[in-house]
């Protein structure tokens, strides 16, 4: 059968950019079909208003949107769609995806994160269950992702530091703040180990990219360097240049049509015109983020796959999953503190780049035995100026005015420097978290928009608050002020995966171990959904690795 191209992409993120960039240098014609448009470095700006207050890079959400349900009162559960709520789950529709926008903190899992239910039991009202791969599957892909994506860091040994098949990072870590020596005393005074968070940004240049240059914008933000590892900076542009990749933006894929057998034979997309069309290939990769791959395969039934692609077990959408824990902040009040220090916390640029991992696993009877833990990543707040003006127009309920007012904005912007922490433990996956397609409500070109359930487990809030308040107690030690954090069962929007898990069994899993879609052989699935569980650190390092170890497969194929 004649095809178009070898190998047909939907989505261009970091799930994309590994497979793209693989078998574009290899010599396979690819096409990258990505909803958003093909923004460069040119087009990001430190703007406050087009990255957070107006949503210039990510769909309005009159045109498209989810429905997100959530337990109502009486345990039932109510749905809302996001025009209405304005609780955005879209992350970067742009090519190269929510990758563009991240802040880059790079933690590998843990061999224990591949065998979860075997190292610490079955939890009831949980669906865990071991990978169907180990760690030392993906370790060698890891290593590649910190030369190709560039991986900033330096190694630091502690007592839960996972296997390494090289001494260090390849690019020495980016500059950090002052407040990161104060991490390092607080956690030092109290036997905790500190450690330099790696990050997906350069300290210097490379391969055509510039090293950072520490604007103190960064999470949330496009970067106007290249440095920091997003998928087109540091992948697409590469396949393009290789002369075997085609990207068209705005390609809007609703369905992938499949044959008899249950192979893909074509993509059908509405162009930027609005016009239904449709491209043939060899091979077709998925990758356009958890919840709306779990949408198109949904949305995509055929001969053998009735209810949708790969869902003849109805397993499509299910385990979704989301990063549990929470956040916190504490004041460090510059007239407390000794001037010289003082006047060393008043820059803004450099990375706290400071986490801890000495509760990863925990030992703990209030927490049922050993269980798994997590991550603590320190940071400065963000320093979005609007939205930390906006919070100081309110006090107990009535508007500030005048000299009152002022005063408070002054305080916020000179009096102190404030340090957060971000803590990352397990979702654990159950049955009330899941991606199906809405009955009533429609995007603008007539689908099905994701309906989202969002149950959680209460295993995730306890392990967060155990956390946090190590935390705090960092914070404490530093001599912050105004302590304040919070855990809740509301997931971040920004940290997603599951939904179309791999494993040995059909009857269990959408995807084998390769992540090809049982009873679609030649249908990849390279985003985070094919995570079983998430592990406790942010998943774009591992969702890198394991699009470099499929891109291997699928080169053997094409």
């Amino acid at each position: 059968m004649s095809t178009e191209f070898d190998v047909c992409v939907v989505g261009s993120g970091a799930g994309a950019g590994p497979v793209v960039r693989e078998l574009a240098r290899a010599g396979h014609s690819v096409v990258v079909l990505e909803k958003g448009p093909w923004l460069t470095e040119d087009d990001y700006y430190k703007d406050e208003l087009a990255c957070c207050r107006r949503a210039a890079y990510t769909p309005d959400l009159e045109d498209e949107q989810h429905v997100i349900e959530e337990r109502d009162r009486d345990g039932g559960w109510l749905g809302t769609p996001t025009s209405e709520s304005g609780w955005s789950f879209w992350n970067g529709n742009v090519v190269g995806g929510s990758s563009n926008f991240m802040s880059g903190f790079f933690y590998r899992l843990k061999p224990e994160d591949f065998r979860l239910r075997s190292a610490f039991g079955p939890i009831e009202g949980a669906n865990v269950v071991d990978w169907p791969i180990g760690y030392d599957d993906l370790e060698p892909f890891y290593t590649k992702v910190e030369s190709v994506v560039g991986v900033s860091g330096r190694v630091t040994p502690h007592p839960h530091q996972e296997p390494r098949s090289t001494e260090d990072f390849p690019f020495p870590p980016t500059r950090e703040h002052p407040v990161a020596g104060m991490v390092d005393a607080a956690c030092e005074d109290q036997g905790l180990h500190p450690l330099p968070t790696p990050r997906a940004i350069l300290s210097r240049p490379h391969d055509g990219r510039r090293g950072c240059e520490y604007s103190g914008y960064c999470g949330s933000y496009g970067c106007a360097t290249g440095a920091k590892g997003g998928a087109r900076a540091a992948l697409l542009n590469h396949a393009v240049a290789s002369g075997n990749c085609t990207i068209r933006p705005h390609a809007k894929v609703h369905r992938l049509v499949s044959d008899a057998r249950g192979r893909v034979v074509a993509a059908e997309y509405f162009d930027a015109e609005g016009k239904n069309r449709s491209v043939t290939a060899r091979v077709f990769v998925v990758a356009c983020q958890a919840i709306e791959t779990s949408r198109l395969l949904l949305a995509s039934p055929g001969p053998r796959h009735p209810e949708g692609l790969g869902n003849n077990h109805g397993q499509v959408g299910r385990n979704l999953l989301f990063s549990a824990g929470g956040s916190g902040t504490g004041d460090l009040v510059f007239d407390r503190l000794d001037p010289d220090l003082a006047e060393s916390l008043r820059q803004r640029g450099p990375f706290v780049n400071r986490g801890l991992q000495d509760w990863y696993f925990i030992d703990d009877p209030a927490l049922g035995g050993r269980v798994k833990g997590g991550t603590i990543d320190f940071l400065l707040s963000h320093p979005n100026p609007i939205a930390r003006a906006m919070g100081e127009k309110w006090e107990d309920g009535w508007l500030v005015w005048g000299k009152s007012l002022k005063q408070r904005l002054k305080s916020v912007f000179t009096d102190a420097q404030y340090l957060r922490f971000e803590v990352f433990n397990d979702w654990l996956p159950n049955d009330d978290c899941f991606v199906s397609l809405d009955r009533d409500v429609k995007d603008r070109w007539g689908s099905p928009v994701a309906n989202v359930r969002i149950g959680h487990h209460d295993h995730d809030l306890r392990v967060g608050r155990f956390l946090a308040e190590r935390a705090a107690g960092v914070l404490e030690a530093m001599g912050a002020a105004n302590i304040r954090y919070g855990v809740s069962g509301a997931p971040p929007s920004n940290l997603v995966a599951g939904g179309c898990r791999f494993g040995t069994d059909p009857k269990g899993a959408v995807l084998d171990p390769d992540c090809r879609v049982f009873d679609a052989p030649n249908c990849f699935v390279t985003d985070g959904s094919f995570m079983p569980t998430g592990g406790s650190v942010p998943y774009t390092w591992t969702i890198y690795a394991n699009a470099f170890r499929v891109a291997e497969v699928i080169k053997r194929e094409v």
